[in-house]
């Protein structure tokens, strides 16, 4: 991965929850695109291109729907400790952007990560740390839902990392669908199951089933070098959401909270066509999609693609 951005985890595996934190360097440039129409976040108007601020001094992914919101606060006394934050006349204020995933239908729906757990995942936080699978914010992450939980398979956290000459990307990406994950063929790689049958290659009962009101939330990190002003991050943010469209099925529904981050160092000796930059990052994060649930393992008697 890119070794300008620190990664840490809080992993509860008993209670099948847990948070990631990403720390970028300084004067990184960082926007966001939410297509879920049910989004659960923290701090996105201010990442929009028109709004003042333009770094972040972290990233949250986490579980626990909107309780594990409050992870946050313990990673801006993290920030605040250390003097990292927004300049401002009587003191810094740390700037962390979350998002979060609903989690509680697997474990214990009673314990979310809090202000302990951001504060933990934030101070182990390394450079180079690719820990996948059930870890994280993707601890308590299941796939194929549309079929009910009993059908469902374990989601988790994947990254990728991709070189295209000068650009560099990578991606953590906590993949908690409701839909079938698909690879690069449209075979189901974890989805709802009856024994060794996925029963999304039933179109018939797939399609019945979407008749029903159902949640959804696939949330991430794209880390890169390009050389980037806040608008372009947020433009390339909005079309890494094609990749979640080609990879899960079905994703951006009306329950869905689907939002992804875009974080860049700008350390790229030269710029480069944002279109070229959205190819690179499509791939790189349909990449991470297939190693969040080939690097999952069982969980709480839900079975995983990477068993």
């Amino acid at each position: 991965m890119l070794n300008s951005f620190k990664t840490g985890h809080h992993t509860d595996l008993k209670n099948g929850t847990g948070c990631t934190v990403i720390l970028p360097p300084e004067n990184n440039v960082t926007s966001a695109s939410a297509r879920g129409a049910a989004t659960g976040s923290r701090e996105y108007a201010l990442l929009m291109p028109d709004k003042k601020v333009q770094a972040v001094q972290a990233l949250l992914l986490t579980g626990g729907s909107a309780f594990g919101l409050n992870a946050a606060g313990g990673v801006v006394r993290f920030l605040e400790e250390k003097g990292s934050g927004y300049k401002t006349p009587y003191g810094v204020v740390p700037i962390v952007a979350g998002a979060v995933i609903y989690d509680l239908n697997i474990g214990s729906a009673r314990v979310r990560p809090g202000e302990a757990e951001g504060y933990a995942a934030a101070k182990e936080a390394a450079f180079n740390n690719t820990l996948q699978g059930n870890v994280g914010a993707g601890t308590g992450a299941t796939v194929g839902k549309w079929a009910g939980l009993q059908r469902a398979m374990k989601g988790g956290l994947g990254w990728a990392h991709s070189r295209h000459g000068g650009i560099e990307v990578s991606c953590c990406l906590v993949v908690n669908a409701v839909g079938d994950v698909l690879d690069a063929t449209n075979n189901i790689l974890a989805g709802a199951h009856e024994g060794q049958e996925f029963l999304g290659q039933d179109k018939s009962r797939y399609m019945q089933a979407f008749d029903l009101p159902f949640g959804n939330t696939v949330i991430g990190a794209i880390l890169c070098n390009a050389r980037l002003n806040k608008q372009e991050a947020h433009y390339l943010a909005d079309r890494a959401h094609f990749a979640l469209a080609r990879r899960i099925r079905p994703s951006h529904t009306s329950y869905d909270g689907d939002l992804l981050f875009l974080s860049s160092d700008c350390s790229a000796d030269e710029i480069h066509s944002l279109d070229l930059l959205s190819i690179v990052i499509n791939e790189t994060v349909e990449q991470a999609i297939e190693n969040a649930v080939l690097q999952a393992r069982e969980l709480h008697g839900v079975p995983a693609a990477g068993r």
